[in-house]
């Protein structure tokens, strides 16, 4: 009897040790994804459309010191036609700045430089973890104001993202930043219907978002329940575009829909028909094309 005992008592023990393990694992891989290198970012993008344009380019790289000194690597794509207009590209989580290409030839073409740039821990930034928004923003501030200070010209100033570069926009906007407009593709309104909705998907149990979000502030200090793009847009008057592909079931476009709704100032809501997640201007590049296009004419930015 007393054998048995020490035998259940060993084996309650390891699966404690296998719980707590789990409990505080589940965070790290919420945080911190594996990231895209430059290269696996630009075959990716080869491989789906022509990138090659990025090649002919004029581009400055640089740093940016963005919050807490976290050191950006960040580029600066000239337009070949001189402009006073500059857009800020936001990439996706896991991706990096060579991500954003397919946006930028559009913001080319439409009269804009485009500044692009590498999220704290990806790209060829220091590695750590991600706050799907909380840290970013503060980082986008820095290098909005890095902007403005470096290029004395701008007239006009805009804001894209994608996937968490377009969360990271959306919180952002709390800061009252001086940006004229924002494009926000595929974004999440709070990464906690992301992460259920992921769970489900996966026939997990959606409690584990629940563990994640209590070991996540003992691990990183950091409360995934915090991260809540669309509670920055309850007084903001930044005019914001939507995109959304209505076959995204990582990020549901009800989340885009639900910005839309929160937001004070202007916007609209596209959802892209057969598009997946962050595909929306590889599924239908014209329609995507018209409804910038449209978007900067309502609110004045081009003519």
């Amino acid at each position: 009897m007393k054998k048995l005992m020490k035998i259940l008592i060993i084996i309650l023990c390891i699966l404690l040790v296998i719980c707590i393990y789990i409990a505080f694992w589940l965070p790290k891989f919420i945080m911190t994804g594996n990231r895209q290198t430059l290269e696996e970012a630009y075959n990716w993008q080869m491989e789906h459309y022509d990138a090659s344009y990025y090649n002919e380019l004029d581009k400055t790289d640089y740093i940016v010191k963005g919050f807490e000194d976290y050191e950006l690597h960040v580029q600066f794509l000239k337009n070949p036609n001189p402009t006073t207009k500059y857009m800020i590209l936001t990439h996706g989580y896991t991706d990096n700045h060579i991500g954003t290409l397919k946006y930028v030839k559009m913001y080319l073409d439409l009269g804009f430089n485009c500044v692009i740039y590498d999220l704290r821990g990806h790209g060829e930034n220091e590695p750590t973890f991600t706050t799907y928004g909380i840290r970013e923003a503060k980082d986008l501030i820095c290098v909005i104001d890095d902007t403005r200070e470096r290029y004395s010209d701008i007239t006009v100033l805009g804001l894209h993202g994608e996937s968490l570069g377009s969360a990271t926009t959306i919180t952002s906007l709390k800061y009252k930043p001086q940006v004229d407009f924002a494009v926000c593709d595929c974004g999440f309104s709070d990464i906690e219907n992301v992460l259920r909705n992921g769970y489900k998907n996966l026939h997990l149990p959606t409690w584990l978002y629940d563990v994640a979000n209590f070991t996540g502030k003992i691990r990183y200090h950091y409360v995934l329940g915090e991260m809540r793009p669309i509670d920055s847009l309850d007084d903001n008057e930044v005019p914001i575009l939507f995109i959304h592909g209505a076959e995204d079931t990582l990020i549901v476009p009800k989340n885009s829909e639900d910005m839309a709704q929160r937001t004070k100032g202007y916007s609209e809501v596209h959802i892209i028909p057969g598009a997946e997640h962050a595909m929306s201007m590889l599924t239908a590049p014209e329609d995507y094309v018209e409804y910038v296009t449209g978007f900067l004419k309502k609110i004045s930015i081009i003519e």
